[in-house]
């Protein structure tokens, strides 16, 4: 059997691993869906009408058409916290020494993370998608949009799982580690989740429409309202490049590093 073989076996074994812990401990998956709904309830009936009113004259069941997409994005972002935990525990907690003297491909135990991760990412944005249909949230996407929703939620999520990976190897304790990935999770609060970057004061506009997570929200709220992409979807595409190439050099870099500690 070849040495690439082996690596994917190994991968495989290590991403069942990471499953049947998100199995075991469902804890951290529940807060992933939990929080984007009750943002999402939060927004939708506490804040609704006054922000429904403020961009279109309309009510809440029309401002959750610009809420949705939104929402569901921040659903994906906040996964990073769940990841970033479960690689640190692993740093901490012994087990990489005892991999150390098993013949087994070193990155296998990122590669279970990142997959597993991104598994637990895509189930949880469907089921927030879900909770914003029964609240009166109605894409028009066609198949092909749809299609693009999916290709886009998986790029979001792969390059939050990089980055979050990237943390937890840095973080000291799973404690610290559920911390350092909070700045990444807050950023769709400071983009075009709630309202639109246009309507925000100068300085904080303009940190809007620059930073990542407004054109990804622009282009799925696009996506699955028939609305103009623009170049959000380009832009969107080269932040989520751009950050699943940093976080997965970081995170190698790290892994190796700790591992010859």
């Amino acid at each position: 059997m070849s040495i690439q073989s082996f690596a994917i076996r190994d991968s495989a074994t290590m991403l069942r691993r990471t499953l049947r812990h998100m199995l075991r401990y469902p804890g951290m998956t529940i807060s992933v869906v939990a929080m984007p709904v009750i943002f999402l309830l939060l927004f939708l009936y506490g804040l609704g009408g006054a922000l429904g009113a403020g961009l279109s004259g309309a009510d809440h069941g029309h401002y959750i058409t610009f809420l949705a997409p939104g929402i569901i994005v921040l659903g994906v972002s906040s996964a990073g916290i769940s990841t970033a935990v479960a690689v640190n525990t692993d740093m901490t907690k012994g087990i990489i020494n005892r991999f150390r003297t098993m013949p087994i491909s070193r990155g296998s135990l990122l590669t279970g993370h990142v997959v597993g991760s991104v598994i637990q990412t895509v189930i949880s944005a469907a089921i927030v998608t879900c909770v914003t249909v029964a609240l009166g949230f109605r894409p028009t996407a066609g198949l092909g949009d749809w299609l693009g929703v999916l290709a886009l939620v998986l790029a979001v999520a792969i390059a939050m799982t990089w980055l979050s990976v990237a943390l937890g190897l840095v973080a000291k304790t799973p404690e610290n580690a559920s911390n350092l990935p909070m700045p990444l999770m807050f950023l769709p609060f400071l983009g075009s989740t709630f309202v639109p970057a246009q309507s925000m004061a100068p300085g904080l506009r303009w940190f809007a429409e620059y930073q990542p997570f407004t054109p990804i929200i622009n282009t799925l709220r696009g996506l699955l309202t028939g609305t103009l992409l623009g170049n959000n979807g380009y832009i969107a595409a080269a932040w989520c490049a751009g950050m699943a190439l940093i976080g997965y050099v970081w995170a190698r870099a790290r892994f190796r590093r700790n591992a010859t500690a």
